[in-house]
């Protein structure tokens, strides 16, 4: 039997219950709802771990004020309310406080996303997830694509997309604008490719 809804994408609230229940039964399962749309995430790899680790460092070292919170849930988007794991969330130090699963972007200055071996990574990393971040307003979104050994820095959200990408190879430094105001060396992500 077929039943027929009037609804056409899932609420906010079902993704919620579903992703908290998901994240109980199946160990290492990460959802999220980007466009209406449910989504898995893949697991991430040693290296993966490893370029989070490097990436942590630095953001310390240069702006000990802020800490970089790996896999923290924000909410995304005006449309459909979607939520959204990044890798990393660069924000004020303690700004989750009492916000329980799901956080509020407002005080995230960049997210960033490490591309995985799996066949999501190019329609969710290089696509939804920019467009996502950017109609929420996060000033940076970082994207170390381990595919193409490169790094690309998207920013200038106009609430639709990013104004300006710049991509340099893998060993090329980059700077992340403000306000994060960081350069990286990025020769040490050679060592943590396929």
């Amino acid at each position: 039997m077929t039943v027929m809804t009037d609804r056409p994408h899932m609420l906010t609230e079902e993704f919620e219950t579903l992703a908290r229940i998901g994240a109980r039964e199946v160990e290492g399962l990460r959802l999220e709802f980007i466009d209406g749309k449910l989504g898995v995430k893949a697991v991430p790899d040693g290296d993966h771990g490893l370029i989070i680790e490097w990436l942590l460092r630095i953001c310390i070292q240069h702006r000990p004020d802020l800490f970089l919170y790996g896999e923290q849930g924000l909410r995304v988007q005006q449309y459909r309310e979607g939520r959204a794991r990044p890798d990393g969330v660069l924000a004020p130090s303690g700004f989750m406080k009492a916000q329980g699963e799901w956080v509020a972007p407002d005080p995230v200055l960049m997210v960033v996303e490490v591309t995985s071996y799996d066949s999501d990574t190019d329609r969710r990393d290089r696509i939804e997830k920019p467009r996502a971040f950017a109609e929420t307003g996060i000033p940076v979104y970082l994207l170390i694509d381990r595919d193409s050994c490169e790094v690309s820095v998207h920013s200038e959200p106009d609430g639709r997309r990013y104004e300006t990408v710049r991509t340099v190879p893998f060993g090329k430094d980059v700077h992340l604008p403000d306000p994060v105001g960081i350069t990286l060396p990025t020769e040490p992500l050679k060592d943590w490719v396929r």
